[in-house]
């Protein structure tokens, strides 16, 4: 570039420098040349004699300087009608970059258009500067920010009757629930995901050669952390690298444990909206149908019933699994190496970790083998994650809010031994644990009733997901126990909160079925016997 004697900027200004070269090439052109023709002869004779007759009566000073504001103003004429149509041409072309977060007060906003301002240098000191600013529609949301239904809408005034006044039936019930319609739930279903509060970009840890010298706890499959690394988890950045199962194998479900078919796997890679997933395994329970579910959830939502070698050929005895690999509107997916002799702790896996087995699905839905779903999922998301505009939701205990109280609870039922149940309480008490009161509202209850979990897979609520699987890999199988602990641990840091709604809510979309050993139990025992009623009383009368 050639303009560097007249103070030209390079670089992002060189649409400028061509301009301002131009200017400089034909502004300085202010005396007329010598050379004439013979066809401008007579032309320069008549202005020779009107110069000379001009010079006579006002002198040639005061004609030069007269010569001279006339050709500057026609200059200054040309230059602005110049600099008119090229900050129009600024105007129309030069957009703001849509793909900066533009937010600032200091910056326009994003996708507005913004005219540089063009200096335009002439031989003498006169500069041009425009700046407009056209404000143009604002751009479709980076992130889903929820909605409110419209006004008038039966579900912004409902509210929860009372309890039936049922005597003879006590303990847990469901209770109503105002869904909205499956065309609306599916219109309102968020079209970019929800923000993800601190926390943007997730990676896991794989690791060969397994360190197992830790201080206590940990696993072949959950990769052995630190309790240093298990603090680094907690430090919650943009970017982290962390522990969440599948450490020795570069792909979760093969060579890690908890190992898949290529083919399912290749199934499930291919789920990229909604996942409905459950786990049946020891053939302990009995596969259960969904209800009422719309043909256009059957078609676009990924139903999967994980299994183990034992239920899957439980299923295939009693004819119900074949070569199709499904039953029903379940997709059959038979585990092998499960990685834990705890069967409980091994059903953990695909209930926590969903979001590294389906890593390409936005939104999942977990319920336990024992369950019966019996309202569409898209109506499920759309009440307990989109219009709470929350990213994690699973219901509260039924009857205990309390983490000292779950720990006696299990104990006395042995659903783990004493003593380690009893080391985990102690160490979390360590960290600052307290008992549940009405001093942590809006925080409603400390202990989950984990059969179901509803979620979006952003990065903040996986990270919450891979260090509560952290915990049960490292303590006990009982997740009621460690949930509030990393909860409240994230939240810390994020203010990030989970939706804990109504126990009898989440009874009103799932139904709890028997499991197998006790439906074989119902059937081994005589029918009731049922007594005739007794023969009505005659009634007599008594005069006193």
């Amino acid at each position: 570039m050639n303009g560097g004697s007249l103070g030209i900027r390079s670089g992002s200004y060189s649409s400028l420098d061509k301009k301002q070269q131009q200017n400089d090439v034909l502004l300085p052109i202010q005396t007329p040349s010598t050379t004439k023709t013979k066809p401008y002869s007579k032309m320069f004779k008549d202005k020779e004699k009107l110069f000379h007759w001009a010079c006579k009566f006002a002198g040639r000073k005061r004609v030069r300087m007269f010569l001279l504001l006339a050709i500057s103003a026609a200059v200054f004429v040309w230059v602005f009608y110049v600099g008119k149509d090229e900050d129009q041409e600024n105007h129309n072309g030069h957009k703001v970059n849509d793909s900066l977060p533009l937010n600032s007060s200091e910056t326009p906003p994003m996708n507005e258009v913004q005219t540089v301002g063009i200096v335009n240098r002439v031989s003498f000191p006169i500069d041009v500067e425009r700046t407009e600013v056209r404000v143009m529609p604002p751009p479709p949301p980076s992130y889903f920010l929820g909605y409110t239904l419209p006004p008038g809408h039966p579900c912004n005034s409902f509210t929860l009757p009372p309890p039936p006044a049922d005597k003879k039936r006590t303990g847990p019930r469901p209770c109503p629930v105002c869904y909205i319609p499956m065309e609306d739930a599916i219109a309102l279903m968020p079209k970019v995901p929800s923000f993800s509060p601190v926390v943007k970009d997730l990676t896991y840890v794989y690791e060969e050669n397994l360190n197992k010298e830790t201080e206590f706890g940990g696993s072949d499959f959950g990769g052995y952390p630190t309790l240093k690394q298990r603090d680094d988890s907690y430090d919650i950045r943009e970017s982290m690298n962390l522990h969440c199962g599948f450490v020795k194998g570069r792909k979760p479900g093969h060579g890690t444990g908890f190992d898949i078919d290529d083919n399912d796997l290749l199934h499930m890679e291919q789920c990229r909206g909604v996942v409905v997933a459950s786990a049946i395994f020891g053939a302990f329970d009995v596969i259960q149908q969904p209800k009422n579910i719309s043909e256009y959830s059957k078609r676009t939502i990924c139903f999967y019933m994980f299994a183990d070698e034992e239920t899957e050929a439980d299923l295939k005895a009693n004819g119900g699994l074949d070569e199709t690999r499904k039953i029903g509107v379940w997709r059959i997916v038979v585990v092998r190496n499960l990685p834990y002799t705890d069967g409980r702790r091994n059903g953990k896996i695909p209930k926590l970790l969903t979001h590294r087995l389906f890593p390409n699905a936005r939104f999942s839905l977990w319920i336990d083998g024992k369950l019966e779903l019996v309202v569409d999922p898209y109506q499920i998301l759309e009440r307990f994650l989109w219009r709470t505009n929350a990213t994690f939701a699973i219901s509260r205990h039924y009857k205990r809010f309390d983490v000292f109280d779950e720990a006696e609870a299990n104990k006395a039922a042995g659903k783990y031994d004493n003593a380690s149940i009893d080391f985990q309480v102690d160490f979390y008490k360590k960290e600052g644990l307290t008992p549940y009161s009405e001093a942590k509202l809006p925080i409603k209850s400390d202990v989950p009733e984990g059969c179901v979990i509803i979620r979006e897979h952003v990065p903040i609520s996986n990270l919450f997901s891979c260090l509560w699987f952290n915990e049960v890999d490292r303590f006990t199988s009982r997740d009621q126990i460690s949930f509030s602990t990393v909860r409240d641990k994230i939240a810390a840091k994020t203010g990030w909160m989970v939706n804990m709604f109504l126990d009898c809510e989440r009874r009103n979309f799932v139904v709890q079925q028997y499991h197998k050993e006790v439906l074989a139990y119902l059937a081994q025992m005589p029918p009731p016997v049922i007594n005739p009623p007794p023969p009505p009383t005659s009634s007599r009368s008594f005069v006193r």
